[in-house]
């Protein structure tokens, strides 16, 4: 099993070069870093959380910015978004920014992308919330025929790239791993369509369906001949009881969540993490 963080980071919190070099000193495999470009004023959509917006939501930086100097501090510390929020997002910058940075930190970048839940921040970005999951789905299959080809173009229901040329292309071939986020009935449909991976977030004591789920992405990708798909719990609690848990359920990443603190805090905190994954 490998192990993560994923985290808020902000012009208050912990800088991403001095996190991601203590995480590479405690063993930790990933930094991911959590996506927000700005935060209507409306509120039509509840926090899932409950209660008011935390205030890290108001301050996070441009991952692919925080997470390139992240990269340059490290060595081997895999990077990646955690999630992209591809559905407020041109493709063909994106497609840009993930092969610079996968290049630049020597093919260590991991792209997790997700629909989002904020349906006041989707629409200020031109996006119909209820298109959201067509459009991310479409998005993704876009960018990684812009890596492929030399002269690429996309023709879909929602996207649509006439012919042209986006270089670099990443380091990893055929790209880096795409990472989807989500918990909703289709998820696995989706992870099989267009995906590399799957990152649930279920909470503890985890979603009912859980194990029957990974179960079926598992047979159903061994029966499409993909082999093994990796699954990243995104946002749990470093806990031994629960790290036991999902390694029996077959998870394959544990990614700690770590609350948006000062550097001294941060490092405390990870050196806990680092203990209870036995780092």
């Amino acid at each position: 099993m490998e192990f993560g963080i994923v985290t808020f980071a902000t012009d208050d919190s912990i800088r991403p070069d001095d996190l991601a070099v203590g995480l590479e000193g405690h063993g930790f495999d990933y930094l991911f870093l959590t996506e927000h470009s700005n935060i209507p004023a409306s509120r039509e959509t509840p926090y899932p959380g409950g209660g008011d917006l935390p205030p890290e939501y108001f301050h996070t930086y441009d991952p692919f910015v925080a997470l390139t100097v992240a990269a340059a501090a490290t060595r081997t510390l895999r990077v990646g978004t955690g999630m992209c929020l591809l559905v407020q997002r041109d493709p063909i910058h994106t497609a840009k920014s993930v092969a610079s940075l996968d290049q630049l930190s020597g093919g260590r970048f991991v792209f997790g992308v997700s629909a989002g839940w904020n349906v006041d921040e989707m629409r200020q970005h031109g996006t119909d919330p209820r298109t959201r999951t067509k459009l991310l789905g479409e998005r993704v299959r876009a960018i990684t025929q812009l890596w492929s080809e030399e002269v690429a173009s996309f023709d879909g229901e929602l996207v649509t790239i006439a012919p042209t040329t986006v270089r670099p292309r990443p380091a990893q071939l055929p790209h880096p791993p795409i990472v989807l986020g989500g918990m909703g009935p289709t998820v696995v449909d989706r992870v099989l369509e267009y995906a590399d991976a799957w990152a649930p977030n279920p909470g503890w004591p985890p979603m009912p369906d859980l194990p029957e789920r990974i179960s079926e992405l598992r047979r159903r990708s061994e029966e499409l001949g993909r082999g093994r798909v990796p699954v990243y719990l995104f946002g749990m609690a470093a806990d031994p009881e629960q790290i036991a848990s999902y390694e029996a359920m077959g998870v394959d990443v544990c990614v700690f969540l770590l609350e948006t603190l000062p550097r001294d805090k941060s490092l405390e905190a990870l050196a806990v993490m680092a203990d209870a994954a036995g780092l």
